[in-house]
């Protein structure tokens, strides 16, 4: 068989003992993770200090990503695309945005989970900014194993259902492992509890009302707005205007709490099969194969469309002068109304497929040992979102169209429509005053399809090259060439704009990327005085792309120990992220933004800085302007309001890499006179520029305006009322973005005592500064210790954890502790306890500072005499809930103003593993 050598460590090529300590990598071992209650690796790796949420979170209801439904890694909150996952230190699928969803790697598999918080381009190449995220799964496993867990909510929803089956059988020369996996995870819904029952939270539950379910018309004379009279729910006639009363824009009164009808987490279903072989041809060469298949269903639910004349584009939409039910006969007349009875529902549907074989093995060379090994590895993933709740325009157009009485019944004026199966529509007659076959001609059903393939080839060599007086001068080298094509085929109706679903157009694209990689590792001192080891690593990787050309990324690293229990490292990396498929080639899309107008002369940067007021003014402006949000209301608040006009976005051909450095310093120190203990202490610097981003609708007129460059003026166009009426918001490579801070480990092992074994370990982060700089000669926005749409830029991020071990039972208490952060105001006057502060996330004065929260997990567990384990545990055990933060809604993901990364509820859950 293959002689035992030492093994390769996440962030270098090289084998060894030594490089391991080299960068700071963060582990996480098959029991550390059954002792978080979770059963999905992206929920897994959010729990680290180093990681943060993010774009796309399971709380994105009204989320038109293709991506929604997935669990993705994001560390050092620079984003989900800048964190590169490797599965056994190989590349897992992306889908067309760059993410890669953790969710389709089984747990059972894994044996650990490797963190490296640095950069890591040199080596792996695109998107390792972040850091890099390594599963490493088991390779020999003798028998059989069965798990199953439940969870539940505390009140009552939510459960988790999760069984998985293990198999292998291992000889001298071969091993097989096969397994399959069955997950089902029940959705949450707002209206569940009062944390989100309203869009703003229990403290606003009046706000955050949408458009209405009864029929509203505009005038078509005086212009004046009307709701049709609903005393008790019950509707009179919608022809006669006399049973109308003024629509007012600030009343609840004819408005729609959105949130009853939402679901604030999706429901998912993943089922997974796998298998992993090996088999040595000889002592020295052995071959080996992974395969995993796995199937996601996702259901998410929000409220019906808020249809309304501009709902049908650049036709209009209206009731036409000759319909029955139109209260204005004669007029075409405009309406307004949310169709609560057919709330919006997408089933997601992802099909993922991985196949890798390869061969490795050993020789000798020049007196030192050289591993090879070579992979050709195949990935596909097959998307589908089915979304009912719209509707089709064409048929709303013709059952909104003239009427006819035929046979004493009100019809479709026109023949060949009514025998199309045209049936007319009171649009103004709300819930329950539209029959099932209206609802069956005007409903929309509609199917949009996904697929990326990636087929990559990777062959690596590392051995000794030659001894030195301090050891032996390492080297690794190696090559990949990878392709990766992504396909996403929209709805033809959704298209076209024949429905009220997004438009979005097609997306067929894909590039190859040839790679190269040298790595040294150098050995200078060693059993010195005041240099037990002094080593340096170099590496540097040259990649090749069809897309926009050539780069070349180093990194150097060095080591140091002055003596034994003390190592001393720093690193200093180049680092790229290659754009991806749909940043480059994606088809321009439509969508909803919520956003503050600095114009608006009430809570925008106008109502106090007279130089943007001037300039909205000379902008054409009306000097008293209010932005309106989606239910035509002017908006109450600092936090803005979605817009009722869609904007654009869409992909940019032209599209050069992001560039980065980083930089890292640290210390390991586990003292001889102390046994057990561990500590590591990291300073790490980011900096990335040429940012990849879509400049949103917020960000763009406050360039426009607050910062005054003219040069971002062009990307909107406003009405005559001052309404933002389209914007542009395409992808650029503009401005940079910085991130700065330390991590702090301490592990100790207490000497064994008669009440068993104590374990105490401490992970910590420290964010010193998250600065944004959204375009060249912009002012910088120091974010650090703010809430960031989704995301938390927490100053302290910690975990703690005792663990005890006695005989067959065992206990693991954890604390999870996140800082305070600043958030906006509600109003100058109403949860602003800084009004005079000036906001770095939004540019206006005030900001609402809001405490940390810390939330306590405990598990127990007893292994059975019969090869079997229990455990069972309780995730917040105290129920403690974090603050609402005004900033998650403006990022416009429909969830009410919720942290996605706290606690909703104390969970409860419980496994058993049987071994045979």
């Amino acid at each position: 068989m293959l002689a035992p050598v030492n093994v390769t460590v996440t962030g270098s090529r090289i084998r060894g003992t030594d490089v391991e300590t080299a960068q700071p990598v963060f582990s996480m071992d098959r029991a550390a993770i059954r002792a978080t209650g979770l059963t999905d690796l992206g929920d897994i790796v959010a729990r680290m200090p180093s990681a943060s949420t993010p774009e796309v979170t399971p709380q994105d209801t009204l989320s038109s990503s293709n991506d929604a439904g997935g669990r993705y890694a994001n560390l050092r909150n620079l984003g989900a695309v800048r964190t590169l996952v490797l599965v056994n230190g190989r590349r897992w699928t992306t889908s067309l945005g760059g993410l890669t969803d953790l969710s389709t790697i089984p747990v059972s598999i894994v044996e650990r989970i490797e963190v490296l918080k640095d950069g890591a381009s040199s080596i792996y190449g695109s998107d390792a900014i972040g850091g890099v995220v390594n599963i490493v799964t088991t390779d020999r496993f003798e028998g059989a194993s069965a798990d199953v867990f439940y969870g539940v909510n505390g009140h009552g929803d939510g459960a988790q259902k999760n069984g998985t089956f293990t198999w292998g059988r291992s000889t001298e020369r071969a091993s097989i492992i096969l397994g399959a996996g069955y997950e089902d995870g029940d959705e949450l819904r707002d209206s569940k509890r009062s944390l989100t029952r309203s869009g703003y939270g229990p403290r606003h539950p009046d706000a955050g009302f949408g458009m209405g379910p009864y029929g509203g018309v505009v005038d078509p004379v005086t212009g004046q707005s009307y709701v049709v009279n609903h005393p008790g729910g019950v509707v009179g006639d919608t022809s006669d205007i006399a049973n109308y009363h003024p629509y007012d824009v600030d009343s609840n009164a004819d408005k729609y709490s959105t949130a009853r009808d939402m679901t604030f987490r999706a429901g998912t279903k993943l089922r997974n099969l796998f298998g992993t072989g090996r088999y040595n041809l000889s002592d020295n060469v052995a071959l080996r194969g992974m395969a995993i298949y796995d199937v996601r269903d996702t259901r998410s639910q929000s409220a019906g469309y808020p249809l309304q004349s501009g709902s049908g584009r650049g036709d209009g939409l209206g009731i036409d002068p000759d319909n029955a039910y139109n209260p204005f006969p004669g007029y075409e007349t405009s309406f307004f109304r949310r169709t609560v009875e057919m709330p919006r529902i997408v089933w997601a549907r992802s099909k993922a497929m991985h196949v890798d074989a390869g061969a490795e093995g050993t020789f000798p060379w020049a007196g030192h040992t050289w591993n090879w090994d070579v992979t050709y590895a195949y990935s596909e993933t097959r998307a589908s979102r089915t979304t009912t709740g719209n509707i089709d325009l064409l048929n709303a157009r013709k059952a909104l169209g003239p009427t006819a009485v035929v046979d004493g019944q009100t019809v479709c004026a026109n023949a060949a429509d009514r025998a199309a199966g045209c049936v007319p529509w009171n649009i103004l007659a709300g819930p329950g005053g539209t029959p099932a076959a209206v609802w069956d001609y005007v409903g929309s059903t509609t199917t949009a399809r996904q697929t990326t393939r990636t087929n990559d080839v990777i062959a690596n060599l590392t051995g000794g090259l030659f001894d030195l007086p301090a050891g032996t001068l390492r080297a690794a080298g190696g090559f990949e060439h990878r392709r990766e094509h992504g396909r996403y085929v929209p709805d033809p109706a959704d298209s076209a704009g024949l429905t009220t679903q997004l438009a979005t157009d097609p997306t067929d694209g894909g590039y190859i990327a040839n790679e190269a990689y040298l790595e040294f590792d150098v050995p200078l001192l060693a059993e010195r005085p005041l240099a037990r080891e002094l080593a340096v690593n170099a590496s540097s990787r040259y990649s090749h792309y069809t897309a926009f050309g050539g780069r070349t990324n180093n990194k150097y690293s060095l080591r140091w120990k002055p003596f034994d229990d003390l190592l001393l490292r720093a690193t200093y990396a180049e680092g790229f992220r290659a754009p991806t498929v749909a940043d480059l080639y994606a088809g321009s899309a439509e969508s909803f933004e919520s956003f503050l107008d600095p114009c608006d002369s009430a809570f925008g940067a106008a109502a106090s800085d007279g130089a943007v007021r001037a300039r909205c003014a000379a902008a054409g402006v009306p000097a008293n302007y209010r932005q309106i949000d989606q239910s035509g209301a002017q908006i109450g608040s600092a936090t803005g309001g979605q817009n009722p006009v869609a904007f654009r976005t869409g992909a940019n051909p032209a599209l050069k890499p992001e560039s980065s450095i980083t930089r890292t310093a640290g210390l390991v120190y586990s003292p001889y006179f102390i046994d057990g203990l561990d500590l590591t202490l990291d300073y790490y610097k980011v900096d990335i520029s040429g940012v990849i981003t879509p400049i949103v609708a917020g960000d763009i007129l406050n360039f426009c305006y607050v910062r005054n460059d003219p040069t971002w003026c062009g990307r909107f166009v406003r009405g005559a009322d001052g309404h933002i009426a389209a914007l542009d918001e395409s992808l650029a490579n503009l401005g940079s973005l910085r991130t700065e801070g330390y991590d702090l480990g301490l592990h100790y092992r207490f000497p064994e005592t008669r009440y068993g074994e104590f374990t105490v370990l401490s992970d910590s982060t420290y964010l010193k500064d998250y600065t944004q700089v959204s375009a060249p000669g912009a002012a910088p926005r120091h974010l650090a210790g703010y809430m960031n749409g989704v995301q938390g830029l927490y100053r302290v991020r910690s975990n703690l954890s005792l663990d005890w071990s006695w005989r067959r039972f065992g206990a693991t208490w954890t604390t999870r502790y996140f800082s305070g952060l600043k958030d906006s105001c509600w109003s100058p006057d109403v949860e602003c306890n800084r009004p005079t502060e000036l906001n770095a996330l939004t540019g206006v004065t005030g900001v609402s500072r809001k405490g940390g929260v810390a939330f306590h997990d405990l598990q127990v567990r007893w292994q059975a005499p019969w090869n079997g384990s229990v455990r069972f545990g309780v995730n917040n055990v105290f129920g403690r809930k974090g603050p609402l933060y005004y900033n998650v809604s403006s990022a416009g993901g429909g969830s009410p103003p919720y942290n996605p990364a706290f606690d909703v509820d104390r969970y409860y859950y419980i496994g058993y593993q049987q071994r045979f």
